[in-house]
Order: structure tokens, then C-alpha cells, then sequence
């Protein structure tokens, strides 16, 4: 009767919108409220990013006396808050969701989606450290750059990892 799951556009639809509802609701309800792993992240993000701002020379903002440290930058200046929107986890989601909706080998998704959820990382890592350098050399740019420019690239890049996986890894069949 459901011929649904013959059509690989709806049936991708249809795990994807799944796949979205469930982090959601798993991230709304239960994760977000434990705050462990935002936390987790964003300490992993200020760590990071502060190891790449030494090496590149700069003297960081003296550390608050909290466990709870979200903010970085450069000694001078007001910093650079870390929220949890901020943190990636929710395009780490997006791309997870894709990959697992979209037809591939699952050996091929089970390297491909830990790559891409590091190299997201990364490109995170770098953004909270080109935000801080920005904060220190020009602060009027770093609202227009936070929201615009680093948005349209971090999204950008994740949109290539998902052509690369429907043109290089998808079991489609090419017409």
C-alpha cells in the first residue's frame, strides 16, 4: 500500500525529519538541561582555542575562578562568550542526520561522520579564535562577523562535506 520507502527523496525526507525530531527532543529534554555535554564542549573550545591564541602570541585574559569558564580572549579585552548555541552542537546534528538519512555504505558512515564532526569542531575552534583576534584588533567588526561571516562559512564548509558524501560515498545511481 506505502510505496514511500520506494521513492529515496521522501524516504529521505521522512529520516531526516526523524532523525531531528529525536535529537531535539533527546537534546531539550535531557541533555541540554544536565548541561554535561555543552559543558564539555565548550570547556574542550576554550581550551583549544586559547592553546592556538598562545602559540600565536597572545596573552589571554586572566582565567575567572569558576569551573565554569565560557569566556576567551586576549588580555585587554572584553572577550569572547561561549553559549550553548554556540558550542557546534546542533550542526553537529545536522550533519550527522544528513548522513545517516542519506543512502551510503555504513562502512563509509562510520569513519565519514566522526571526520566531519572534527573537522566541524575545528572549524569552531578557529572561529572562537578569529573572533578573539578580532575582539583585540577591531571590536566594532566582531558583532557583523559572529552573526554573518563565520555563520556563511562554518555552514558553507558543512554543506560540502554533505555534496561530498552525496557524490563521492551515496549508493544513488547515477543517470
Amino acid at each position: 500500500m506505502f510505496t514511500i520507502h520506494k521513492n529515496p527523496t521522501i524516504a529521505f525526507f521522512i529520516k531526516a525529519i526523524v532523525f531531528y525530531i529525536s535529537w531535539f527532543l533527546v537534546y531539550e529534554l535531557w541533555l541540554h538541561p544536565k548541561g554535561i555535554f555543552d559543558a564539555a564542549v565548550i570547556n574542550n573550545l576554550v581550551d583549544s582555542s586559547s592553546t592556538l591564541l598562545k602559540w600565536f602570541g597572545f596573552n589571554l585574559m586572566p582565567e575567572p575562578d569558576s569551573d565554569n569558564i565560557r569566556t576567551i580572549g586576549i588580555d585587554g579585552t572584553h572577550g569572547v562568550w561561549i553559549g550553548d548555541p554556540c558550542n557546534g552542537l546542533t550542526l553537529f546534528a545536522l550533519f550527522v542526520g544528513f548522513i545517516i538519512s542519506f543512502p551510503g555504505p555504513i562502512k563509509h558512515k562510520l569513519w565519514y561522520i566522526p571526520a566531519g564532526i572534527i573537522l566541524i569542531h575545528f572549524l569552531n575552534i578557529l572561529r572562537i579564535v578569529a573572533l578573539s583576534i578580532i575582539s583585540f584588533k577591531a571590536p566594532e567588526l566582531l558583532s557583523f562577523n559572529h552573526t554573518y561571516t563565520f555563520t556563511i562559512i562554518v555552514y558553507g564548509i558543512v554543506f560540502v562535506l554533505w555534496m561530498v558524501w552525496v557524490n563521492k560515498f551515496s549508493k544513488l545511481e547515477k543517470k
